[in-house]
């Protein structure tokens, strides 16, 4: 087999020089059965399907068996360059040590990346100015190098008039499935809270009214369609909803966008989960975020954006001077590629049902698409006041996720374990800058941050960073 050329993705606002190439011989597997058989029946009792086997970083006194130095190829900010070196010499599971210069400093990063280090490429500089993360895709010997942002308040490095629709955002569908479940109920490999330290602004939430009939209860149970999230007793929004109030609590330069709709096997109506959600929830005064407006950055840090997908009382349809109360994503297009909301501020990419697994080449088509429909827009900078300019500039909303109940290779993690890579991929090689702010729009996804592996919010958050030049 013969080496491919390293090509280097630069998606940073900082010129950077690739300067030396390490080469050390493929790591060795250890073979350790008492660990093995305890990681496969975890994985089981958590509906785990998928293994992976960790990759290590390189010890401090590893030695190369071939290393290139003095190179001096100079790669410009959000552009790409194939180099004139190759991924390997003799093995292609041959690892390397890739340092670079940036603004006189040296950065480094190991290929593969191993999942330890995926944070931060490691800076040979005492106290650096910059901080970088790479994501390596080996079978196409291509390093994207982003901007390295602390995830658990990215926010933070954007000035307030950003309109947060501009924003490229990592979301999770059915965001609280982390418990044992049927494997077709089970969408997440780890907690809300993990989540949002990780990066997540966006949660999809699917509730059922315990008690719909009495004004007083604010028992909202957590569903998958028709099944409860857990096999070991019903779970509740309430408490979901003090774990958010803790992560804004402590992180106030964040926000997180929530979309609420109402399923289950009870007899609730759209319009008592609105009085339920009015009256013991999103109260005036309080942090929700109900203006029927997509807000600023400005105006949402700190606050929970309220994104409907159910149908308002009369009284609440008369909020806001008529317009009504929250995001409006009621008339939600099902089952759709491409759709926007009749209210304008979203557009939709929710194609799920992936009746074969030859459907889902069709399901990652859909996904590039939306990110390219997200990718062209350019947004403004400052409040939009007035609705029919406002519906220039929706959420790009695009979820990753399909499943079909009846076959088990189309439930949520097989489809996951495609889905995910393939998009990590365009946007690191594929999705090319153009006229608009080349942002991804909000990626809805399941299984993200199994084994620690966050490369794909990491990918998605990096793509603000042509947006934050922009500011500059």
């Amino acid at each position: 087999m013969v080496a491919e050329h390293i090509t280097i993705r630069n998606n940073t606002s900082t010129p950077i020089t690739l300067k030396r190439i390490e080469r050390f011989k493929p790591a060795q597997q250890k073979r350790d059965d008492i660990s093995t058989l305890a990681t496969n029946f975890t994985r089981l009792m958590t509906n785990h399907t998928r293994v992976e086997t960790p990759i290590e970083a390189l010890s401090a006194d590893s030695q190369p068996f071939d290393e290139i130095k003095d190179i001096d190829v100079r790669i410009e900010p959000f552009s790409t360059k194939k180099t004139e070196r190759r991924a390997f010499k003799d093995n292609d599971n041959e690892r390397m040590r890739i340092t670079f210069e940036i603004g006189g400093e040296q950065h480094q990063i190991q290929t593969p990346v191993p999942t330890t280090e995926s944070a931060t490429m490691k800076a040979l500089t005492e106290h650096p100015k910059f901080r970088f993360t790479g994501i390596y895709n080996r079978a196409e010997s291509f390093l994207t190098i982003f901007s390295s942002s602390n995830l658990h308040a990215w926010m933070h490095e954007l000035r307030d008039d950003t309109l947060l629709s501009s924003l490229s955002i990592p979301g999770t569908h059915n965001s609280p499935t982390c418990h044992v479940a049927p494997p077709s109920v089970r969408c997440q490999a780890v907690s809300p809270r993990e989540q949002l330290k990780n990066g997540v602004r966006f949660f999809d939430i699917r509730v059922q009214p315990q008690y719909p009939n009495d004004a007083s209860r604010d028992e909202l149970i957590l569903v998958h369609s028709v099944f409860p999230i857990s096999l070991t007793g019903n779970k509740y929004f309430r408490d979901l909803i003090k774990e958010v109030n803790e992560f804004l609590d402590a992180n106030p330069s964040e926000t997180l966008i929530i979309s609420l709709k109402r399923e289950g096997a009870g007899d609730a109506k759209d319009e008592q989960l609105a009085r339920i959600l009015k009256d013991h929830y999103a109260k005036d005064g309080g942090r929700w975020w109900v203006r029927p407006k997509i807000p600023t950055l400005g105006e949402a840090r700190g606050k929970i954006i309220l994104l409907r997908r159910f149908n308002l009382p009369e009284d609440l349809q008369k909020e806001h001077g008529g317009f009504g109360w929250g995001l409006d994503g009621s008339s939600w297009a099902d089952n759709t590629p491409n759709a926007t909301c009749s209210s304008g501020h979203l557009c939709i990419q929710d194609f799920y049902e992936v009746q074969e697994t030859t459907n889902i080449e069709k399901k990652i088509q859909y996904v590039k698409e939306q990110i390219d429909r997200a990718a062209k827009a350019q947004y403004p900078f400052g409040v939009l006041e007035n609705g029919v300019e406002a519906k220039k500039y929706p959420f790009f909303i695009n979820f990753l996720s399909a499943s079909n109940f009846w076959r088990t290779d189309t439930w949520p993690e097989k489809i996951a374990a495609k889905l995910n890579p393939a998009a990590t991929d365009y946007i690191c090689r594929r999705h090319r800058d153009g006229d608009g702010d080349c942002g991804t729009g909000i990626l809805v996804t399941d299984w993200v941050g199994l084994d620690g592996n966050w490369d794909l919010a990491r990918a998605i958050v990096g793509m603000n960073g042509k947006l934050r030049m922009r500011e500059n």
